[in-house]
C-alpha cells in the first residue's frame, strides 16, 4: 500500500530550460505537484503521480553525461570491470545518453537504447542505436535477429521509467541464460542520510533501496545477487541482477547491504515521515541563509543548472530575488532560464567573476571537483552555500 510522506509542492519539469522568459513562453510551462510515497509491501519509494515520459524525454533533452569528468571516469571504470569479469559478446545499454558508457566497447558488441532523439543522433552513426522507449515490444524487436545480451547496463535510467514490471519483464526476455543486468541509480539510503530531498524530481520516479529492488525484480523472474555502494550523484547503488536459474551466487556483500538497510529502517514508514520533517526544517534554514546574505547586499549565484537544484529552488521559492544567475558548463543550457524560477543561465567563464561573493552548490554531488576547480574564487574570499546534509556556508 502506498503511503504519501513528502510534498515538495508545485514543480516544473526539471529538464525544461526555457529559451525565453517572455509571457508567451512562461504561459506554456508545464507544472505538476511533486508528492512522494512509500510502498509498505515492497518498500519502494516513488513519486506518487509520475509525469508522462513523452513530455520529459524529447529531442531537446539537455543532459550530457560525458561533460562531467567524474562521470566519464566512472563509466570507463565500470566498463573495464565488466569486460574483465564477464567477457561479454553482446552489451546493451538502456538510456545510452551521449555514448559515454558504450564508447568503451567495440562497436560490433554494442546495442544502444535512447528515446531522446537528439542524443540517439549522437551515437547512431557508430553504434546500433534504437531511438525508442524501452518496453517488451522493443525487446522482441531487437532480439528477434540479435543474440541475447550478456550484459545489459543502465545508469540513472531505470528509476525514470514508470512501468517497472514491463521494464524488468522486457529485460528478462533480453538477457542470455547467465547474462547480467547492471543498474546504477541514486540510493534512498544516501538520500535519508544526507537529507538530499533534491533527488526527488519528475524524472526520478523511483529512488531504490536494495531491499526494494530485490522485491521488484523477483516479480519478473529475476534476482538481485550483488551490489556496490557508489559515491556518484551524492550516493548511488550499483545492482547486479540475473535470471532466477543463472549460475551467479548471492554474495556476502549484498547480504551485508540488506542488513544495513534494515538497520536503517528503510522498510519502515516512520523513517520517511521523520525524513519529511527534516526536509521542512532544511527549507526554512536555507531560505534564512539567503535572506541574511541579501540583507548584507551580497552577490549570490548558483553553480550548476542541475535537475536537483530545480527541486530546491521551486520548493524553497528561491528565485531571482536571491540568485543573480546560474553558471553551467553545458553549452545548450547557457542563454536559457531555469525551470519554474526563470533564473538566467550563463557560462562559468563569464559568471565566476570578482563580483561574486557566494555560490550555491546546485551541483553539490560534484563538490570535490568544483572546489578543486574554483581555487581562485575561494582564495579571493568567495564562499559556497550548500543544503546537504544541512544548510550552511562553506569556504573550503
Amino acid at each position: 500500500m502506498n503511503k504519501k510522506f513528502l510534498n515538495l509542492g508545485i514543480q516544473p519539469l526539471a529538464n525544461s530550460f526555457l529559451k525565453s522568459n517572455s509571457k508567451k513562453t512562461l504561459a506554456k510551462e508545464f507544472f505538476y505537484n511533486l508528492e512522494v510515497s512509500f510502498d509498505t509491501d515492497s518498500y519502494l519509494v516513488s513519486v506518487t503521480n509520475p509525469v508522462n515520459p513523452k513530455l520529459q524525454y524529447t529531442d531537446k533533452y539537455a543532459h550530457r553525461a560525458s561533460e562531467s569528468i567524474t562521470m566519464r571516469e566512472s563509466f570507463k571504470k565500470i566498463a573495464d570491470k565488466l569486460k574483465k569479469k564477464y567477457s561479454p559478446n553482446t552489451v546493451m545499454e538502456i538510456g545510452s545518453n551521449d555514448g559515454v558508457f558504450i564508447r568503451n566497447f567495440p562497436k560490433n558488441k554494442i546495442l544502444a537504447v535512447e528515446p531522446c532523439k537528439n542524443l540517439a543522433n549522437l551515437t547512431k552513426y557508430k553504434y546500433k542505436t534504437f531511438p525508442n522507449f524501452w518496453n517488451k515490444r522493443l525487446a522482441n524487436q531487437i532480439f528477434l535477429k540479435s543474440k541475447k545480451a550478456d550484459i545489459i547496463f543502465s545508469a540513472n535510467t531505470i528509476s525514470h521509467i514508470p512501468n517497472l514490471k514491463e521494464t524488468f519483464d522486457a529485460i528478462e526476455l533480453s538477457l542470455s541464460d547467465n547474462g547480467v543486468l547492471v543498474i546504477e541509480d541514486p540510493s534512498i539510503h544516501a538520500v535519508i542520510k544526507n537529507n538530499s530531498y533534491d533527488q526527488f524530481y519528475d524524472e526520478h520516479v523511483y529512488v531504490f533501496s536494495a531491499i526494494a529492488m530485490a522485491n521488484i525484480v523477483k516479480k519478473s523472474n529475476l534476482r538481485l545477487f550483488d551490489a556496490e555502494q557508489l559515491t556518484t550523484h551524492g550516493g548511488s547503488m550499483r545492482y547486479y541482477i540475473c535470471k532466477d536459474l543463472a549460475k551467479h551466487k548471492i554474495t556476502k556483500k549484498i547480504k551485508l547491504i540488506f542488513k544495513k538497510e534494515k538497520k536503517a529502517k528503510l522498510n519502515k514508514l516512520l523513517t520517511y515521515l521523520e525524513f519529511s520533517k527534516r526536509v521542512k526544517k532544511s527549507k526554512h534554514k536555507l531560505v534564512e541563509i539567503f535572506k541574511k546574505l541579501k540583507n548584507k547586499n551580497k552577490n549570490i549565484i548558483s553553480y550548476g543548472a542541475t535537475y536537483k537544484s530545480s527541486t530546491i529552488f521551486n520548493y524553497c521559492k528561491i528565485g531571482k530575488k536571491f540568485i543573480n544567475y546560474v553558471t553551467d558548463t553545458t553549452l545548450n543550457k547557457q542563454g536559457k532560464f531555469t525551470p519554474g524560477q526563470h533564473i538566467p543561465i550563463i557560462s562559468p567563464q563569464e559568471g565566476m567573476n570578482v563580483r561574486v561573493d557566494y555560490a550555491f552548490l546546485g551541483a553539490w554531488n560534484f563538490k570535490k571537483e568544483i572546489l578543486k576547480k574554483e581555487k581562485e574564487f575561494i582564495k579571493r574570499g568567495g564562499k559556497f552555500i550548500t543544503h546537504v546534509p544541512l544548510p550552511k556556508i562553506i569556504s573550503k
